[in-house]
């Protein structure tokens, strides 16, 4: 565990910090890894027809870098992983900056991708990081589509998803199919129970 801590990187960056995503790229390769994939978050400037001026990221800090930390150790029980970078801003992001950046290496891509498209997914579904996005005429708190897909998928809400966050939920990916490198099929275990995503 100590080891596998040592490669990960998960960094919550004060208001008005950017993401230097050289540095996390840098900070995952290796010349044992053949692949790096990396997927960055970046605000568009308009949401269903409103212009939009910026997203505000606020967040429990601690809690949140306890729960990616879970995830990038799901990550590492399902794919063989060389080292992780996370980093997520607070504060306000302007249009065109990142707000998320996640690098991943692996021996392999398809390793790398599948890893990077899962953190990212559970990062938004379950971490405790808030958005609020502006427009030009008003602003509102989001939620993200997969906090709510997950909510659902519990069917009991949010209480039930707080014991279950940042639980160090086992994760196996069964037969990964061969049209794609992200079309795995995961199950997550928690309490004896199993989900299949």
């Amino acid at each position: 565990m100590a080891n596998e801590e040592e490669k990960n990187v998960i960094e919550i960056l004060e208001e008005n910090v950017e993401i230097d995503m050289g540095k996390y790229i840098k900070y995952v390769q290796a010349p044992q890894c053949g692949a790096i994939a990396t997927f960055s978050g970046t605000t568009r400037d308009t949401f269903q027809g409103k212009t939009v001026l910026e997203l505000r990221y606020e967040a429990y800090v601690p809690m949140a870098i306890r729960c990616i930390k879970s995830i990038c150790s799901s990550a590492r029980s399902a794919w063989n992983l060389d080292s992780i970078a996370v980093a997520h801003r607070l504060g306000p992001v302007p249009v065109g900056e990142s707000s998320v950046f996640i690098a991943v290496s692996s021996v392999h891509r398809a390793d790398a991708l599948d890893a990077c498209k899962f953190l990212i997914d559970e990062i938004k579904a379950s971490v405790p990081i808030w958005k609020k996005e502006v427009y030009t005429n008003g602003e509102v708190w989001k939620e993200n589509s997969e906090f709510f897909e997950r909510r659902l998928e519990l069917g009991n809400g949010v209480e039930d998803l707080a014991g279950r966050v940042c639980s160090g939920r086992k994760v196996e990916v069964d037969e990964p199919r061969k049209k794609g490198c992200c079309a795995g099929k995961v199950k997550v275990e928690n309490n004896g129970a199993t989900d299949s995503r």
